[in-house]
């Protein structure tokens, strides 16, 4: 067991995670990034990338994050391979504890855990997972034009994805197990009134139905009459939501009713001075790479003016 200390400890290594580290890295507060049980994020597991800035090529999700990785590492960051199971954010600095007993001490802390989407787990879902199942159709929608999609759950997600792939398909399908929607009234009202938009209601998910080239249509089993039918597609859209990974700061960090940490409005800044939130973990909106490592950036920012504002006060008094 040992003990690390930092004057930037940062949980979580996707976007978020790496961009805060670039930047205090510069500012050489010398961060330490405890990579967790996923490295990299969930780009790690995402193949094609076509929206991330700077590449006019499709580029790969792992190559990203590994290209990142190296810059956050070539300007001063060490990157540590551990899981955090414990967190103490009443003392400071902060303390953190990994699953293998070594300690992490920060002088500030950013929390870019992230969140996972929620999956159905029947059959197929993992085989064909980036060939033709997907979790996010803001990510992967543009894949998809002119061609047949359904989209899968009945709450405000869903909906949202549904109308948000009629710009680039004319035949959008969504999948809900139940004979109505827990969307807002407004996205209802939309929802219907798009030309491009069936429902099927009443059908759960079975399973995915393709193979070596892809997905090819959806199993779905009537939740009424209990009737098996299958519907062909091109690509499917879960849309059940997302849990953001905040059970390490519960009861030390205010969460909205869907978990994600509240932060001030316009900054990454959680209501404990020196304690930053960036990413998924605070952002239920826009949920892309761009975004959470723009707030990665001012986490980092706000950091070092904590650290600046805090040696200032120290050196006055």
């Amino acid at each position: 067991m040992a003990t690390h200390t930092t004057r930037m400890l940062i949980i979580g290594s996707g976007p978020a995670g790496l961009s805060a580290a670039i930047y205090g890295a510069r500012a050489g507060l010398k961060p330490i990034v405890v990579q967790g049980l996923q490295p990299g994020g969930q780009l790690t597991i995402t193949t094609d990338v076509e929206n991330y800035p700077g590449f006019r090529d499709v580029i790969q999700g792992p190559w990203l994050m590994a290209e990142m990785q190296a810059q956050a590492e070539h300007v001063g960051t060490r990157m540590l391979w551990d899981t955090i199971v414990s967190v103490d954010l009443k003392t400071w600095p902060f303390r953190a504890v990994g699953d293998g007993g070594d300690i992490y001490e920060g002088e500030t802390l950013v929390i870019a855990t992230g969140a996972q989407a929620k999956w159905l787990g029947v059959p197929g879902e993992l085989e064909l997972s980036g060939k033709g199942v997907s979790a996010c159709a803001t990510c992967d929608g543009f894949f998809y034009r002119g061609k047949k999609v359904v989209v899968i759950g009945g709450g405000n997600t869903a909906v949202e994805e549904a109308l948000y792939m009629t710009n680039h398909s004319q035949d959008v399908t969504l999948i809900h197990r139940r004979d109505s929607l827990r969307c807002e009234k407004i996205l209802e009202d939309r929802l219907v009134a798009n030309p491009h938009i069936k429902v099927l209601w009443n059908k759960a998910v079975d399973h995915f139905v393709g193979g070596a080239t892809g997905l090819t249509g959806v199993s779905l089993k009537d939740t009424v009459t209990g009737a098996v039918s299958v519907e062909p597609t091109d690509g499917a859209f879960v849309a059940i939501g997302h849990a953001p990974s905040t059970e390490l700061f519960k009861d030390q960090l205010a969460a909205d009713a869907t978990g994600y940490l509240i932060v001030e409005p316009g900054t990454p800044k959680t209501a404990i001075p020196g304690v930053f939130a960036c990413g998924d973990v605070m952002d239920h909106v826009y949920r892309q790479a761009v975004t959470a490592a723009g707030t990665g950036c001012m986490a980092a920012l706000d950091a070092e003016r904590f650290l600046a504002a805090r040696e200032h006060r120290q050196a006055r008094d």
